[in-house]
């Protein structure tokens, strides 16, 4: 097989009229540019270069060789812009499912970012707190709360997020909130998604860790983060929710200062792939 690298240290000494040129023209030592050339010759099994003390004369077959080898390497560059150009946008079909609230305060606006930068690049976008079936939908990503339950997938977290207790002002004005103690005693609205609804995790500003147990079964549960919103503002009772979900959505009310300074059990969103690698690289590099 032709080496195209000592073809072109060859072209190099041809055109610069020395091997000591062309070996500071490629950044090599002249000795290895002088052994690259006797390799080829020996390939080949002609001589190219006639060497004297003065010059450098090409042979017949070294003048074929280089008016062939500088077409080809010429021919060679081109298939390589080619092939990076074919390459340079993504193509075909991504498909994608989120939740619905992460997915338009956070992943829309990216993705829509992501295609114009890929116009080559269909995108279908399906906002669910479904747990999918990522390989029987067909799903090439999925953006989830919580932890990994299904040993098929591959995931990574993406994001963490702080857990808020809040509640319409005026259920706060009929069921006054002070204490853990209190807050365990509310009505509460249960997003049925979450692997413990009514277990939760505390800690206190010193470090200090308890469990928050909810002592009353839930009248309402829910499926997801903008259901848990919508009856909180209604006054339904209380909900745990992300603090940028409660901000975004009503401006920033919480249960009690003293009680959100404590801090609750974080959570993430995960990314989710089907039997592949973790969402790295140029899959996540957009967030």
């Amino acid at each position: 097989m032709l080496n195209l690298q000592r073809m072109s240290l060859f072209i190099a000494v041809v055109d610069s009229g020395s091997f000591t040129a062309a070996a500071a023209a490629s950044g090599q030592t002249k000795a290895v540019v002088s052994f690259n050339i006797r390799q080829l010759e020996k390939e080949l099994g002609v001589t190219l270069l006639l060497r004297s003390t003065r010059r450098l004369t090409l042979t017949d077959a070294g003048v074929l060789f280089y008016q062939k080898g500088v077409n080809l390497l010429n021919a060679a560059k081109n298939l390589q812009d080619e092939v990076r150009a074919s390459h340079s946008g993504l193509g075909g079909e991504l498909r994608i499912t989120t939740t619905p609230e992460f997915g338009e305060q956070v992943i829309i606006p990216l993705l829509a970012q992501f295609s114009q930068r890929h116009p080559d690049l269909r995108i279908r976008h399906m906002s669910s707190s479904h747990h999918a079936d990522l390989i029987a939908e067909r799903f090439d990503v999925a953006i989830r709360l919580g932890s990994l339950a299904d040993s098929r997938y591959r995931a990574a977290l993406i994001s963490r997020f702080t857990i808020l207790p809040v509640a319409a002002p005026q259920w706060l004005a009929r069921n006054p909130v002070s204490s853990l103690e209190s807050l365990a005693q509310a009505e509460w609205i249960i997003h049925e998604r979450l692997p413990t609804p009514l277990r939760w995790t505390v800690t206190s500003n010193h470090g200090q860790h308890s469990r928050l147990e909810i002592s009353k079964a839930g009248k309402i549960s829910v499926d997801s983060a903008r259901s848990l919103m919508a009856f909180a503002l209604a006054g339904s009772g209380v909900a745990f929710t992300a603090a940028m979900v409660s901000q975004h959505r009503t401006g920033g009310w919480n249960v009690n200062s003293r009680v959100t300074r404590l801090s609750f059990s974080p959570s993430g969103h995960l990314c989710r792939l089907p039997g592949r690698p973790p969402c790295i690289d140029k899959s996540t590099r957009i967030y």
